[in-house]
């Protein structure tokens, strides 16, 4: 076999094994919408959950979802920025930074119920939080922490030195330089990788069992003052997201319509994590298109 015949085989091999592979994804993901897609509805989306009645909706899990990820994104971006801004820039190369970097590369392939199970020990039973939005937001920081801060740490590499020396050949300090030049030239990488972090937490269960919990009070939506137990703002108060009520419905099986709630409810969170996918890489390809223009 001479080398070109080896070369089109080879690249008729991979084209074949990544055809089979987007086959299979398209597959699960167009039996899934499929499935679920018929028992979407406004009612659905907005009406709170039942548990020995059929025609619940999902609402307040919702709002759980969301709120949870806001809470976990609002504390971890800034850390997750700080930690990457410190390894890129300042971090000087010896064993006490390679051993932070194995620390990172550890953590970010921790299962999630390991994560959920550290968040039950330490934020629900030592600090005495409970099943509550804040120990899930602090579990999940702790599950998208390592990964924020490899994109953030990954993200500033990526930007060539010649754009440092120019900031500093120009008088400014070296901070100045990172966040007037470095940053902005790294911000679409840091976007997207931030977007995706977002979708990952999204679909969240195993790590939201232990310290959220898995019930969904009643909600006044009239009330938002947060110490007020049934204010959706409480962050003291259980909040079973959307991940951990598709599981909840298929391990008890108590809802009479639960096939239902569960295929329309897997359909909602497969359409919000391929929304979170679609809107990173477009914000990530306008930023770059912006950056390059300017």
């Amino acid at each position: 076999m001479n080398p070109k015949q080896a070369d089109k085989l080879a690249t008729g091999v991979l084209y074949t094994v990544a055809g089979i592979i987007i086959v299979i994804l398209a597959s699960l993901l167009g039996f899934i919408l499929f499935q679920g897609l018929p028992h979407v509805s406004w009612h659905f989306l907005t009406s709170p959950a039942s548990t020995f009645e059929a025609g619940g909706g999902i609402g307040i899990q919702l709002f759980n979802s969301f709120y949870l990820l806001l809470l976990a994104m609002v504390i971890s971006v800034p850390i997750a920025i700080g930690a990457g801004i410190y390894l890129a820039e300042y971090a000087k190369k010896n064993w006490i930074t390679d051993l932070i970097r194995t620390s990172i590369e550890i953590l970010s392939s921790l299962p999630s119920v390991v994560v959920g199970l550290f968040g039950f020990l330490v934020f629900v039973l030592q600090f005495k939080m409970g099943f509550s939005i804040l120990s899930g937001a602090l579990a999940l920081t702790v599950f998208n922490l390592p990964l924020l801060t490899r994109n953030v740490e990954d993200s500033l590499r990526q930007i060539h030195f010649t754009q440092r020396e120019a900031g500093l050949a120009l008088g400014l300090s070296r901070w100045e330089t990172v966040v007037h030049v470095v940053i902005p030239e790294a911000l679409p990488g840091i976007i997207t990788g931030m977007i995706l972090g977002a979708g990952r937490v999204f679909g969240e269960a195993a790590a939201l069992i232990y310290t959220a919990g898995q019930s969904a009070p009643a909600l006044d939506f009239t009330n938002w003052n947060p110490l007020n137990i049934a204010s959706p703002l409480n962050i003291f108060r259980p909040a079973e997201t959307l991940a951990v009520h598709i599981w909840k419905i298929n391990s008890e099986g108590i809802q009479p319509d639960a096939a239902a709630v569960s295929a329309g409810a897997s359909a909602v969170l497969i359409l919000a994590v391929l929304l979170f996918n679609l809107v990173a890489r477009y914000a990530g390809n306008r930023l770059y298109k912006k950056m390059t223009a300017s």
